[in-house]
């Protein structure tokens, strides 16, 4: 928890950095799944993910939420451009959930040559693993550190009072705080941005097609059908070199084939290469939030005040009283995430942190109640991006799941084609 007086809580708080990841399927000219090879080889910010026409945006690190959407923009829009001038034409698929799929070939798996072909081989080992379908979700995830300022005028007001250590121990120890409770609470985020209740008839039944299959879930990806691991994993948050340590037993036990295959909602990362040697020799840089959906109501797939609400929660989970995580609260952690996709929030329960049962819709107004009164002294924007979320607890109108299935109607593939032609002609313009 920080521990610095509220004035500097103001002024530093929300000075952090961002990067962004945004995953979209590329489809042809009557929407089916592009089998053409990547355009981007080589390009700095743009690469492909499991599938062959699955593009990923990162973004540079941005030093704001608006900075970090033009970039994401930018390079959005370099993406749109290179699609439209090819010969025949493709889209970007503009939903978190894909398009019609004749079958599991129709998944084209990414192919690196030469000396990166072992990404390859991961992915068809992923392929034998899980299936394709569900490799093909598509999403964005959000990576947020906290200013230098803020954390070191934190690490000298609890040297004054504590036996902290180095400043990279301590800022381990602060991120490792913060995961924890990015792991309690991090299906708040889900809750906000899941856009994606309905997929084609193909998903389910190979070899058919249209109408628009509705399971009861906002997010597929993000509920018990997407991405998830065979079982539940359960980190020590005491230090990193446990946390550490946990992940590679995983693999030492074949849980996992390597550390990238956790699926988790929450993971910590290094500065520069992601890999748990980086992690264990330069420490924390930044926490990663990979549970948003892409947002097909917004021409760039992600809103402006959803990135801003991510930084939000961050502060106010940096901000509050840590807790002890033991094992049963972490697998219902894990449960509340999945819970947390559903449709219905009104209805659907989950077990908040001291095993009280409430429904998702009611758990969220009251945590943005507490996010409303721990900034309650900030500028005026901030409670307005907080009202903007909390509105989608109040009344289910305001979710972008509730929208989507209306916009969707009767024939999911059909309008995310029309909306894919429409949102590349905006962006020639």
């Amino acid at each position: 928890m920080l521990d610095l007086p509220r004035e500097q809580l103001q002024e530093l708080l929300l000075t952090g950095h961002f990067g962004l990841e945004k995953e979209s399927l590329r489809v042809t000219e009557d929407g089916r799944m592009a089998h053409t090879p990547d355009p981007f080889l080589d390009h700095p910010n743009i690469t492909k993910d499991f599938c062959e026409n699955q593009t990923e945006i990162n973004t540079p690190v941005a030093d704001s939420a608006e900075e970090a959407r033009n970039m994401l923009w930018d390079l959005h829009t370099e993406i749109e451009r290179t699609l439209a001038a090819m010969e025949p034409r493709e889209y970007l698929w503009p939903f978190s959930n894909p398009p019609y799929i004749a079958d599991e070939e129709d998944i084209p798996i990414a192919q690196f040559p030469g000396e990166d072909y072992h990404k390859t081989a991961y992915r068809e080992y992923l392929s034998g693993r899980y299936g394709r379908h569900v490799m093909t979700y598509s999403g964005i995830h959000f990576n947020y550190s906290f200013s230098e300022d803020l954390l070191k005028a934190d690490y000298e007001a609890r040297q004054k009072m504590y036996e902290v250590g180095t400043y990279q121990n301590y800022k381990d120890q602060f991120y490792l705080e913060l995961a924890k409770k990015a792991a309690a609470y991090g299906w708040l985020i889900t809750a906000v941005t899941a856009a994606s209740p309905v997929r084609d008839s193909s998903f389910l039944e190979p070899g058919t097609s249209g109408g628009s299959v509705f399971t009861g879930k906002a997010s597929q990806r993000c509920a018990e059908t997407g991405y998830w691991n065979a079982f539940t994993p359960v980190f020590d948050y005491k230090t990193l070199e446990r946390y550490i340590a946990g992940i590679e037993y995983f693999v030492s036990k074949g849980l996992l084939a390597a550390p990238s295959e956790l699926y988790f909602p929450v993971r910590l990362k290094p500065r520069g290469l992601n890999t748990l040697d980086n992690l264990r020799n330069y420490g924390a840089s930044h926490i990663e939030l990979r549970m948003f959906d892409l947002n097909p109501l917004d021409p760039v797939g992600l809103d402006l005040r959803d990135i801003k609400f991510g930084e939000l929660f961050l502060g106010f989970l940096a901000g509050t009283q840590d807790f002890f995580f033991p094992e049963q609260d972490q697998v219902q952690a894990v449960q509340n995430f999945k819970k947390a996709a559903y449709y219905d929030l009104e209805r659907t329960k989950i077990i908040i942190l001291g095993g009280r049962s409430s429904t998702v819709a009611e758990a969220g107004k009251l945590m943005l109640h507490q996010m409303k009164e721990f900034y309650r002294d900030f500028p005026d924007e901030v409670q307005d991006i907080l009202r903007f979320e909390e509105a989608k607890f109040l009344d289910p109108a305001n979710r972008y799941a509730t929208k989507v299935r209306a916009l969707a109607g009767d024939d999911f593939a059909a309008y995310g084609l029309q909306l894919a032609k429409e949102r590349q002609a905006e962006t020639l313009v």
